[in-house]
């Protein structure tokens, strides 16, 4: 079984407490079906399991298969240093099938961001981002998308939400037994 190679830190997306007893982490591609198809299933087990639960995303763009992923995840970088990162990731996913610059400044002007940040957001400031995030990847066994790490552990069980829930709820009782979280 894969362990996440690079810990989460403060440099990463995360919604839920630092101190939650379970960090679900995905790594995944804006572009890509299979993680389009899991975005709701994700949002579902975050709301279920409430408190409990500190989810993590880390940008991990198949440019090969999915040409608009990298500009994706630009723009998520680029809403993040406004503070607005979940609204834009959120925005990407229940748009999958839009995500062409025109689109993206029209995102941007939606979240109230100016077009000349979100035009550049474009010209190369993130890319350092999205390599570290993708080399963590890599260095933790991601081929492909959406990867999931919980507590540290690659999880390749079934994606349903009550699947997950079960598996997270497993985890969260073995931390508290261990006195974590």
């Amino acid at each position: 079984m894969s362990r996440l190679s690079i810990p989460v830190s403060a440099s990463d997306h995360a919604q839920g407490a630092d101190n939650a007893a379970v960090t679900l982490v995905e790594y995944g591609d804006y572009q890509c079906p299979h993680c389009g198809e899991a975005y709701p299933i994700l949002k579902a087990v975050q709301r279920t399991m409430g408190d409990g639960l500190r989810f993590v995303f880390r940008n991990f763009p198949l440019t090969e298969m999915h040409p608009h992923a990298l500009r994706a995840a630009e723009f998520a970088e680029m809403a993040a240093g406004a503070g607005l990162f979940w609204q834009a990731h959120d925005l990407l996913y229940e748009n999958q099938e839009a995500l062409g610059e025109r689109d993206l400044l029209a995102y941007g002007h939606r979240l109230g961001l100016p077009s000349d940040v979100v035009a550049g957001a474009f010209d190369g400031r993130f890319d350092q981002k999205i390599r570290d995030d993708f080399r963590g990847g890599v260095r933790s066994g991601v081929n492909g998308t959406p990867t999931l790490f919980i507590n540290g552990l690659r999880y390749d069980g079934p994606r349903d939400a009550d699947s997950l829930i079960m598996i997270l709820r497993q985890a969260e009782a073995l931390s508290s037994a261990a006195g974590g979280g």
